[in-house]
């Protein structure tokens, strides 16, 4: 008895001793880290992103993705067929640590028309994935790997053409943390930027088939955040407190543009150059190339709203890649006063400015049906066109640009309304009280689109509800 109590005391002690010497053990290589059980992939939809791993033990991680083909609106009264994993653009966020293996498998959806596979930058092994998941629609496939590089990486399709499957929105992230985890931030969200090649012309309405030939020529219709125009803006746009830091994950899923990531307003405090090790600190405006990312930190010290752009800026304005962040908390004077005084500058005397002209103008295919396809279609216009000065909520731009919420200027004679957006206005105004003068140069839109834009402008923002018609333009347009 006493003998099988001295070998069951030296058996406990000897395991205890193992396993605090595992405890503290460093491992020569990622490969060497064992799995401890199993744990199915927490994937999240953009811009929302998985907890964090923090002090877990590497798993055997499950993960299981599906492809759906699907179409949706890229802008207002813009519809694509997007090819997706996880049913958005970009696909479910991936979030492990150095050390897991991951099952993954990869289901083609019956009702898909295609073949596709996954390409995991993150994956060390032919193909990245790719020669292993190759699956026709019915099917799925799986695979295993093991995260042995810490950093953040893009995945996308692989199947030929290649170029087209992921022009078609065919791609995401995946995060490999450190052992110990990423340094806790208060928000944390998903952001790729992706350009798209449709066969009718930017903002031209219905079905647009995808375009193998602008794809070729790099000639993008649309470059967008999260696979939409404004999928980060209005009800969709970020949201944080003063004080909070914000760690964004920033992917470029091209297929053909780098991105020159920026938000106005903000200093990156930390950039993960290319996702990877290597940290720059007080960063304005970073690259991220396609089929890159990088992770990026700062912390939000003044109440407003921040935008997001990519800094080749008629991309940002006029091709949509633009998102917001709005910042909720108690101003800080100290660190931006906001407007201190007004004055009046005149360096070019009181001559009235000249306005450049052009009288190209391509007329609407796709005239509106009713009021509501009016609204639908001007607030297409007024995104593409008038946001950047008046604002998204009409506001305007102090000593700028007046304001069309509320605007006893606009609402006082829809006439002469057209006849700005026609030909332009220059010259001193004054709009709720306030005096200004600046130049609005002649818009470069038919008929339709004018009454589009002015019916959505009458009919938002407390304005009158009028309701503009194509012949109303032209009969404006006729007096001239």
């Amino acid at each position: 008895m006493k003998t099988i109590l001295k070998l069951t005391t030296f058996t406990v002690a000897l395991f205890m001793f193992s396993c605090m010497e595992n405890k503290g053990k460093e491992y020569a290589t990622a490969e060497e880290i064992p799995v401890n059980r199993e744990m199915q992939a927490e994937l999240t939809s953009p811009p929302n992103v998985p907890r964090p791993v923090g002090k877990r033990k590497a798993k055997k991680l499950i993960v299981n993705m599906e492809i759906l083909e699907q179409e949706s609106e890229i802008t207002n009264g813009v519809s694509y067929v997007y090819w997706t994993f996880g049913g958005t653009v970009p696909g479910s966020f991936i979030r492990t640590r150095v050390g897991d293996e991951v099952e993954f498998t990869l289901s083609n959806h019956p009702d898909n028309k295609l073949p596709h596979n996954i390409d995991l930058h993150a994956v060390n092994g032919p193909g990245g994935g790719a020669e292993s998941s190759f699956v026709a629609p019915g099917y799925e496939k799986t695979f295993s790997f093991k995260t042995l590089n810490p950093g953040l990486y893009v995945y996308h399709c692989a199947t030929a053409p290649v170029g087209m499957h992921i022009a078609n929105g065919m791609y995401g992230l995946i995060l490999v943390e450190p052992e110990g985890g990423l340094p806790p931030v208060d928000k944390e969200y998903y952001i790729m930027q992706g350009d798209f090649y449709t066969k009718g012309k930017n903002g031209e309405r219905g079905l647009q088939p995808f375009d193998m030939q602008k794809a070729i020529d790099e000639d993008a219709d649309y470059v967008v955040f999260n696979g939409s125009v404004d999928a980060l803006t209005g009800d969709n746009a970020l949201t944080a407190k003063v004080g909070e830091t914000i760690r964004l994950y920033v992917g470029n899923g091209g297929p053909n543009l780098v991105s020159s990531f920026h938000v106005i307003g903000e200093i990156f405090d930390k950039v993960h150059v290319e996702g990877g090790d290597m940290i720059n600190e007080n960063v304005q405006t970073t690259l991220i190339p396609a089929g890159g990312a990088a992770i990026v930190e700062f912390k939000v010290d003044v109440p407003g709203s921040f935008i997001l752009v990519d800094h080749s800026i008629f991309r940002a304005f006029n091709k949509g890649a633009l998102g917001m962040l709005n910042v909720e908390g108690e101003e800080r004077k100290k660190i931006y006063s906001g407007e201190i005084r007004e004055g009046i500058y005149l360096p070019e005397g009181p001559t009235i400015q000249a306005m450049p002209t052009t009288d190209e103008i391509v007329e609407s295919e796709i005239p509106a049906k009713n009021l509501e396809e009016q609204l639908k279609f001007g607030k297409q216009a007024y995104n593409q066109t008038c946001v950047a000065c008046h604002q998204a909520e009409g506001q305007g731009i102090a000593n700028a640009f007046p304001p069309l919420a509320k605007s006893d200027y606009l609402n006082a004679d829809v006439n002469r309304s057209i006849d700005i957006v026609l030909h332009g206005l220059s010259g001193e105004i004054t709009v709720n009280g306030d005096t200004y003068n600046s130049v609005m140069t002649k818009q470069m839109l038919s008929p339709d689109e004018i009454a589009n834009v002015l019916t959505y402008v009458y009919n938002s923002w407390d304005n009158s509800g009028a309701v503009v018609t194509k012949e109303m333009v032209l009969k404006v347009k006729n007096q001239k």
